[in-house]
């Protein structure tokens, strides 16, 4: 009856558990098991590539957008006895946003009763390894940490070094030993790796990362450490029945009053791919239809009630959304005539009136009397907290609300006169002179990504909305 599952760490971020991660998924499906993805914190690029290696969405845990017992029932709700989980952590092991470690990896690890791998960063180091993962243990004697990888390991005599190091003072066994590798199979981009959605090349590498995994990880050894945890009370059948139930209890099913199920346009493309799972779920849970499209291919926007443009990278696909003259102008009107539209970041982006790049001016849907530029470096990052100060299409007055932001675009200017901000920015940096969220006819359109377990009440407002807006 236990779940197996592992968590994958490490002492800092740029270890390189992403592609071991990667690499460890890709060769326990190359060997036959079902594998269940998991990212620990906010982050939608790592997640597509870990989904893409497992063949199945990867979900996101994150104790600062989602309350403990939410997370915990979200991963009862989508592991299984029969898989194999693996969650991948994000920077350190201990890194997190207070003294007591809220937040963290081993927080997640801790509330999910999951042994933990870490991965060592070998690079110039020996001995002092084994000190590391020695404060490790010491540093919280509740964490399952039951063994070691070693990444960028040298040669075979750097290697031997470091396996007797931790075998002597540490006990924690290496279960595998990476070479120093080539990494043009991963490039990095937007402090991360490169989004799977605009290369046809992910398949190939991620295969290539299967073998390394195989080559290199006790595949065995890391499957005996998933299926053993030292305590689990996800076993008994009961529990996990409880967890299931809390998940669904978030996102109750319902059958909206409506002629037919409002049709959500979600703009899923290689421009816009950001999006948490559950917020589409959410959606359809709420009675929505779910209709995806494309807006870079040219092809024709679907009849629509709502609209939820995602984050993604527009800028990079600037010439094709501009030249989609008939998308842009087609969103602009149903945007005037009262269409529910919700925007995150790139969908911010794209609703402005131009996106001005090194490469020239494009013009984008207008909708938005805002001009908005790209830095070079991320103008906003990190966790982010909003209060609705103003009326607005989607979240009561008064309403807190957690997300995050992530974005190297900021808006130049913006007509004051023509549109109001509805969010008071309390943590993050947000779109506009300390604030956020774009109001305008019934669109509201920020720079903040929420997750929709963290914020039940937006997936129904919006299907409201559309319902309200629905055409006989």
């Amino acid at each position: 009856m236990t779940i197996p599952r592992i968590a994958i760490s490490a002492l800092r971020g740029g270890s390189g558990k992403t592609v071991l991660s990667i690499g460890i998924i890709a060769s326990l499906k190359e060997q036959g098991f079902a594998v269940v993805p998991f990212k620990k914190g906010p982050d939608y690029i790592d997640a597509g590539w870990l989904a893409q290696a497992a063949g199945r969405p990867c979900h996101n845990l994150d104790t600062f957008l989602v309350d403990l017992a939410s997370t915990k029932a979200s991963f009862c709700a989508h592991a299984t006895k029969d898989s194999v989980a693996v969650i991948e952590g994000n920077r350190g092991l201990f890194d997190s946003m207070d003294l007591e470690g809220s937040t963290s990896t081993a927080e997640l690890a801790k509330l999910l009763n999951c042994p933990v791998v870490l991965i060592l960063d070998c690079t110039k180091a020996t001995r002092t390894l084994a000190a590391l993962v020695l404060g490790c243990l010491h540093f919280d004697p509740d964490l399952d940490l039951r063994a070691a990888i070693l990444n960028r390991v040298a040669n075979a005599r750097h290697e031997q070094k470091i396996r007797k190091s931790l075998a002597h003072y540490t006990g924690v066994p290496v279960i595998g030993a990476v070479p120093n590798l080539s990494d043009k199979d991963f490039p990095e981009r937007h402090m991360g790796l490169v989004p799977t959605p605009e290369h046809d090349w992910t398949r190939g590498a991620i295969g290539r990362a299967g073998a390394m995994a195989g080559r290199y990880i006790d595949m065995q050894a890391l499957f005996e450490i998933a299926a053993s945890p030292k305590v689990d009370d996800l076993a008994a059948e009961s529990a996990c029945q409880e967890m299931d139930d809390a998940y669904s209890s978030i996102f109750p099913v319902s059958a909206p009053q409506a002629a037919r199920p409002p049709r959500v346009g979600v703009a899923r493309d290689s421009a816009f791919q950001f999006y948490y799972p559950e917020n589409i779920e959410a959606l359809s849970r709420a009675g929505a239809q779910v209709i995806p499209f494309s807006l870079v291919d040219g092809s024709q926007i679907p009849e629509l009630d709502a609209l939820y443009l995602g984050g993604g990278f527009p800028e990079t696909h600037a010439g094709l959304l501009a030249n989609n003259e008939s998308s842009r102008e087609h969103i602009r009107r149903l945007a005037q005539a009262g269409m529910p539209i919700y925007a995150e970041c790139g969908g911010l982006m794209y609703l402005c009136r131009e996106l001005i790049l090194d490469s020239g001016v494009y013009p984008m849907a207008g909708v938005i009397p805002a001009t908005v530029g790209v830095e070079n470096r991320p103008v906003g990052h990190g966790y982010t907290v909003m209060e609705a100060d103003e009326d607005n299409p989607f979240y009561k007055t008064g309403e807190k609300i957690k997300g995050h932001e992530f974005h190297y675009s900021r808006i130049l200017s913006l007509d004051e006169a023509q549109i109001k901000t509805v969010f008071a920015v309390q943590r993050g940096r947000g779109a506009w002179q300390g604030r956020d969220g774009l109001c305008i006819h019934s669109v509201l359109a920020t720079y903040m990504h929420i997750h929709a377990l963290g914020t039940p009440s937006w997936a129904p407002a919006l299907v409201r909305r559309a319902i309200a807006f629905q055409k006989p």
